[in-house]
C-alpha cells in the first residue's frame, strides 16, 4: 500500500488496458523475462468497451455508503461509494498497493510499508502478486460501507478508467476503513501510471467500477477477469 494509507491498513488488515477500446490478450504472470526488466503485464489488442461510454454509464450517483471516504490521510472525506444499475463505483485517486508476494519491485526495500500478504489468496493458497496481477483494493468493512453486502468480495471483477483507458481487474485486497482509491503495482503500470509504491500513483481522476456477481475464476486468472469484465461492462451499457 501507498505510505499515505498504509499505516492505517496495517491495523485494518490484510484489480487490459488500451486507449479508448480494448480486447486484451493476457500474458502469463510467470512468463520468463530478462534480468533487470519489469514484470510482465497484460498485453492488449484493440476492441471492446470504450472508456467514454463507461464513464457516461456511471455519471450519476445513488450513494450507498453511509458517509464519504478520504483518498489520503489528512484529506477531506469527499468520496462517496455509489450504485448505478447494479454497478458499484467511485472516483478517487490511485495509490499503489505493493502488498502480497515479494518480488523485484514490491518488497520491504522498495516499499517501507510492504506487507507480504493480501486479504485474498490465489487458488493454490499463495498470496497475490501486486507486480503481475491487476487488482483493486476496497475499504475494509465498516458502518460506512460493507462491500460484502453490496456483492463485492475477493475476485469480483471491476473496470478502472483513467484518461481514456480501461483496465479490467479483480478485487484483491482490503485497506483502511476510511480510505479509498488504491490498486496494485500491475494495475498502475498497465494504465500508464507511475507504479512506484512510494512516489507513484495518480490524482483524483480515476474511476473504479465494480460489477457484483461478475468474478474471475480463479482470482489470479487475468484472462477470466477480462472476459467477465467485458461482458459485465456491455451489460451495464445496454441497461442505460
Amino acid at each position: 500500500m501507498h505510505p499515505r494509507s498504509l499505516a492505517l491498513a496495517a491495523v485494518c488488515g490484510a484489480a487490459l488496458l488500451a486507449p479508448a477500446a480494448l480486447l486484451p490478450t493476457a500474458v502469463r504472470a510467470d512468463t520468463p523475462r530478462a534480468p533487470g526488466t519489469a514484470p510482465a503485464v497484460p498485453a492488449v489488442r484493440e476492441g471492446g468497451v470504450r472508456a467514454v461510454d463507461l464513464l457516461a454509464a456511471v455519471r450519476g450517483c445513488r450513494q450507498i455508503s453511509h458517509g464519504r471516504y478520504r483518498s489520503d490521510d489528512g484529506a477531506r472525506a469527499n468520496v462517496p461509494v455509489c450504485a448505478t444499475r447494479g454497478a458499484v463505483h467511485w472516483k478517487a485517486d490511485l495509490d499503489v498497493d505493493c502488498d502480497g508476494r515479494a518480488g523485484r519491485h514490491c518488497n520491504r526495500r522498495t516499499d517501507p510499508f510492504f506487507l507480504n500478504a493480501t486479504a485474498y489468496q490465489q487458488s493454490d493458497g499463495r498470496h497475490l502478486s501486486a507486480e503481475t496481477l491487476p487488482y483493486i483494493v476496497v475499504p475494509g468493512s465498516s458502518r460506512r460501507w460493507n462491500p460484502y453486502r453490496s456483492g463485492v468480495r475477493g475476485g469480483t471483477v471491476g473496470a478502472i478508467v483513467h484518461r481514456g483507458k480501461v483496465l479490467y481487474a479483480v478485487v484483491g485486497d482490503t485497506g483502511p476503513t476510511d480510505l479509498i482509491g488504491e490498486a496494485s503495482y500491475a494495475a498502475a503500470r498497465a494504465l500508464g501510471i507511475n507504479p512506484d509504491p512510494v512516489r507513484g500513483g495518480a490524482g483524483n481522476e480515476v474511476t473504479y467500477i465494480l460489477f457484483p456477481g461478475a468474478a474471475a475464476r480463479p482470482i489470479e486468472n487475468h484472462r477470466s477477469a477480462v472476459a467477465a469484465g467485458e461482458a459485465a461492462a456491455r451489460k451495464l451499457l445496454r441497461a442505460g
